[in-house]
């Protein structure tokens, strides 16, 4: 057997060692595998960087998670305790130090028992051989080549010599221990020593003690018969390996016998501290799979999604993402003070940032559900829930773009059917009107209804009329453009009651489509990013996406409108937040779910409200919540309340910022044309009886029916009114008792002025049919 391109020494060295060791191959034995020419020549080894964990760290720059398939955390060797760094090598490779990349007494040991077994039966590995072993296993990728890194034959064993000669002309042998130290094994679960030292006893590699490091010494030859995890009798194998490490230690007089003798008396202390990171085990588990879900669709780190989960999960990535601790704890604590962690209904809030998209907080009232109950399915949810009357915004800021004022409006019954199924047409131009359904409303006949009190309100029949009106298709695109799309990814559903609600959401999606509302009209995509680091210092920043939805003065009248729902509306009895605030209660049919979803200048957010084990099997109606009995829930019984304790919370210590006064030239109260009326000259079709002034804006108000000159006749009610003793412009409306008429604040139920507190129709109200919304 001729050996060439070595060194002349080692050649010989080899060559005595041989000779010294008596070796002489068995009669007929054949050198299976083994070249009749060995190359011994160094060769280059490619070393690609170790599987490494991935941190995410909130907006303060908190770790609040970590991904990894090994959990490893990357240490120099100085950081490790010397007596560790004894261990380990007084175990593996005590002559570390003194030889070369090849240990000939160990390397011609191992020759000789392997030639006289027929194979590789003895490995003889130096430290150096252990690392290259360990970096050809680590870059398999396929199962054959994880076969090939660990084959029992020549050709495996005299390429790993080679790679050894070039990785000990490449590095220091503190440079080698500090790899090997790294990319070890040494059970439980942990990779590499600082890894090993936490996850064993608690501690980190730096502050290691003996009986800890000939532990740990003792756990990499056999990583997983000697894995505590494993049980007592892994425990047991691990402690008497343990003691030979500590009697290998005193014979070659690193430590004295009294210390080995004292070490071995100690108890093995593993405490098995759990494994940081996972989205499972993270305190902010949804917001760390939305945040997983963003990198594994993002082509910027892979081509592949088996790229991208190698980078999440091997890369070393350090994530800096948009979450707020303090909001994210109000939002907790907000579900808390209402729902509990045992209750069938699960309550789910997400909290954005008007103008950035930003989600600041994902919270739910359980924390051990399998899927992401605050997003969509693209980010590990699943179908979402009805999203009920927080639709009825869209329809809402869809009228005020086609020019109509807060105080439009028209007569409305107790009931609403389609007059033809051209009432609706979805945007494929499809007829969907359905004049065989009724859409109705908890109680009542509102009559006279206007954007503000049909708002406030929530009147079902109200906002069926006005979606006829500014036309479904319309809506539809309205809701769009504020980013909304089914939590299961499939098609919106564009049929007559898509105003009521009647598509499946997630807090996320609703949360933010309101938060742009809060940002006069600038929609930006949801965000949960700043930055990504590579394990290299290479930084990749995300910033905000967005777009100009909505006019600006738009969406200032909708938050005016809807700013009186804490005052006039269905969160009238809950009340605002001692700030600017605007929101819409949302409850789907026969209390299927319940939501609420608002906004300030500074901050949105959106609550649901559903029962898991199904919606419609399971609904709100006689359920105890929060260790309180409910008859029926509505979108201002509980995510209402969760709404203003989260909001309060989140939001205290920063200054208020008030919503821009709406433009009242544009959209202010004022007696007006029809934006439908064909004739604006004919009979005043805002006049409730049809017979009012032919022309509204004349400022005499000279109608035949108006016995005087009252003024400018905006708020003009029509044939009723007492002339002279018309109380002034701010007549409610057509009843008009008379001189004692009290004004603005009249409470009769029929009276339908701004200011009314009570009235009929205050409430929350249902649309009968089977999955619509409600109030």
């Amino acid at each position: 057997m001729r050996l060439r391109n070595m060194p002349g020494l080692l050649v010989a060295g080899i060559a005595a060692g041989v000779i010294t060791a008596g070796l002489a191959l068995p009669a007929g034995l054949a050198l299976s595998g083994v070249a009749e020419t060995i190359d011994l020549s160094p060769m280059e080894l490619a070393e690609p960087p170790l599987a490494e964990k991935t941190t995410l760290l909130d907006a303060d720059g908190k770790r609040i998670a970590q991904f990894y398939d090994q959990y490893r955390e990357i240490v120099t060797v100085d950081k490790v305790a010397p007596v560790m760094r004894t261990a380990i090598v007084a175990i593996e490779d005590d002559r570390f130090y003194q030889h070369g990349a090849i240990d000939l007494e160990g390397t011609i040991r191992a020759l000789a028992a392997n030639l006289s077994a027929g194979g590789v039966a003895q490995g003889g590995s130096s430290i150096t051989q252990q690392y290259v072993k360990q970096v050809l296993l680590n870059s398999a990728t396929t199962e054959e080549q994880k076969e090939a890194a660990l084959a029992p034959s020549y050709v495996r064993k005299l390429n790993e010599l080679r790679y050894a000669l070039s990785v000990e002309q490449k590095y220091t042998k503190d440079q080698i221990l500090e790899k090997y130290l790294n990319i070890a094994y040494f059970g439980a679960g942990a990779h590499g020593i600082q890894a090993a030292a936490k996850r064993f006893f608690g501690v980190s590699a730096a502050n290691l003690n003996l009986a800890q490091s000939a532990t740990l010494a003792a756990a990499v030859r056999l990583p997983t018969s000697t894995d505590p995890e494993g049980g007592k009798s892994n425990r047991d194998a691990l402690v008497a390996r343990r003691n030979v490490v500590l009697d290998r230690m005193a014979e070659l007089g690193k430590i004295t016998p009294a210390e080995a003798a004292k070490a071995k008396k100690t108890k093995l202390g593993y405490k098995g501290v759990p494994i940081p990171g996972g989205c499972e085990t993270s305190e902010y588990r949804y917001f760390c799979q939305y945040v997983s879900a963003e990198v594994l669709a993002d082509k910027r780190f892979g081509k592949t999604r088996s790229d991208r989960e190698r980078a999440l999960k091997q890369g070393g990535m350090t994530i800096r993402t948009t979450l707020n601790p303090k909001m994210q704890d109000a939002a907790q604590k907000g579900i808390e003070a209402y729902v509990g962690p045992k209750d069938g209904p699960v309550a789910a809030q997400a909290l954005v940032a008007p103008g950035t998209g930003a989600i600041r907080a994902m919270a739910a009232s359980r924390d051990n559900l399998d899927y992401n109950v605050v997003a969509d399915r693209a980010h590990g949810g699943l179908g979402g829930v009805q999203a009920g009357s927080t639709f009825k915004t869209f329809t809402l800021l869809t009228a005020l773009s086609q020019g109509m004022r807060l105080s439009d409006g028209f007569n409305v019954g107790g009931s609403y059917t389609a007059p033809s199924p051209s009432a609706f047409t979805d945007c494929a131009g499809n007829a969907v009107g359905d004049p065989n359904h009724a859409v109705t409303n908890d109680e009542g006949s509102p009559g006279y209804t206007t954007l503000q009190t049909g708002t406030w309100g929530s009147v079902n029949t109200f906002f069926m009329t006005l979606e006829e009106r500014v036309g479904l298709c319309e809506t539809v695109k309205t809701a769009k453009s504020l980013g909304i799309k089914r939590a299961d990814g499939k098609k919106l559903q564009e049929f007559e009651t898509f105003t009521l609600g009647i598509n499946e959401m997630d807090p996320v999606t609703v949360a933010n489509a309101y938060a742009a509302i809060g940002a006069r009209g600038k929609y930006c995509k949801p965000m949960a990013i700043t930055a990504i680091t590579d394990r290299d210092g290479k930084k990749t920043s995300f910033t905000p996406e967005c777009t100009q939805a909505l006019d600006a003065e738009v969406a200032d009248a909708a938050a005016d409108i809807l700013s009186g729902v804490f005052t006039k509306g269905t969160m009238r009895a809950v009340g605002g937040i001692g700030r600017p605030a605007a929101g819409k209660t949302g409850t789907n049919d026969n209390q299927s779910s319940a939501w609420f979803a608002g906004f300030t200048p500074d901050l949105a957010g959106a609550v649901s409200l559903a029962d898991p084990r199904g919606a419609t099997t399971h609904k709100l109606n006689n359920v105890t919540i929060g260790g309180r009995w409910y008859g029926s829930v509505f979108g201002a019984t509980v995510p209402g309340p969760i709404w203003k304790a989260t909001m309060t919370a989140a939001l205290e210590g920063i200054p208020a910022t008030p919503f821009t006064p709406i433009n009242q030239s544009r959209f202010g109260v004022q007696e007006r044309f029809d934006p439908w009326d064909e004739d604006p000259y004919g009979e005043d079709p805002w006049d409730e009886y049809g017979q009012g002034p032919p022309d509204g804006w004349d400022q005499n108000d000279p109608g035949t029916t108006d016995p005087g000159n009252d003024g400018p006749g905006r708020d003009e009610p029509g044939p009723n009114d007492p002339g002279p003793n018309d109380p002034g412009p701010n007549d409610p409306g057509p009843n008009d008792p008379g001189p004692d008429d009290p004004g603005q604040n009249d409470p009769g139920p029929n009276d339908p002025g701004p200011n009314n507190p009570g009235g009929p129709n205050q409430g929350d109200t249902p649309d009968m049919s089977p999955g619509a919304g409600r109030g």
